[in-house]
């Protein structure tokens, strides 16, 4: 079966990633990437731009396309309304196939009107918007703003935008299952569930409660075709991870969600 990675990220050159991937059982190297993403039948990955916008800073290995990101760095001193002719040419390149956004990170909801400039490009070039929703990796964030119902509104007031939900709003399983079902314009990927290295057996054991949480509200979208595997490397094991997802979802959709789901949305022809 290929797969293709729908959600991770590229930090090469930083210590505290290189530490990341040894605690998952991986190198932080391009080399390292390739060979097991080889090893492991994953045919591409969408990674999740950090960082500037220049052009400059998002070249990416032939494996690999990106969405590029709007951290936090854009918001400040007013920065917002000037990023959006170096996100257009982004957009114009083949390799960037969305936007992603950091609410939480950043502190405004995703239906906010300061984003309508960059729902546009997405709309003009019929590209995805990737949102962060959920957990939040540093005490700076601010939860309120990554919840996933706020996507609601915003699925709303651009149906013409393909929107996807990152990591499935994780804790908020709920209402992240009822965003998605009731949007169609809103898939979801099912990166960040798990870090570092597991055992299924043990991991099944210890999150047992858990893991019933994470089968029952992916089966309530009624809709396999709106739900994509991600790892969010250099994370967690990518094999761990790949054996996490099948346990959670039917075999009868593991195709649809491990590959077919992300080369539809994400347009990436492969």
């Amino acid at each position: 079966m290929k797969i293709i990675d729908a959600h991770m990220h590229d930090y090469q050159n930083s210590p505290y990633f290189d530490q990341i991937a040894r605690d998952a059982g991986h190198e932080n190297s391009e080399e390292h990437l390739r060979q097991v993403y080889r090893q492991l039948g994953i045919v591409g990955g969408v990674v999740m731009g950090n960082g500037g916008l220049s052009l400059q800073e998002h070249c990416y290995p032939d494996f690999l396309h990106y969405c590029i990101g709007l951290d936090s760095s854009c918001f400040a001193d007013g920065r917002l309304p000037d990023c959006a002719d170096l996100v257009e040419a982004h957009l114009q390149r083949q390799n960037c196939v969305g936007i992603k956004l950091y609410p939480g990170y950043s502190y405004y909801y995703v239906f906010d009107k300061v984003y309508d400039p960059f729902y546009r490009l997405a709309q003009k070039y019929q590209k995805p918007v990737a949102i962060h929703t959920g957990d939040t990796s540093m005490e700076t964030a601010i939860l309120k703003y990554a919840h996933p119902l706020t996507l609601d509104e915003a699925a709303v007031r651009w149906p013409k935008v393909q929107f996807v939900m990152c990591h499935f709003g994780n804790p908020w399983l709920t209402d992240a299952a009822e965003v998605v079902a009731k949007n169609p314009n809103v898939a979801a990927d099912l990166s960040g569930w798990a870090v570092g290295r597991f055992s299924l057996g043990d991991f099944a054991d210890q999150y047992s409660g858990y893991l019933q949480q994470l089968r029952t509200w992916t089966g309530y979208v009624g809709d396999y075709s709106q739900l994509m595997f991600g790892t969010d490397w250099p994370l967690v094991n990518l094999s761990d991870y790949i054996d996490l997802i099948r346990y959670l979802i039917p075999e009868r959709a593991q195709e649809q969600v491990f590959f077919e789901n992300a080369n539809r949305i994400w347009a990436l022809g492969l």
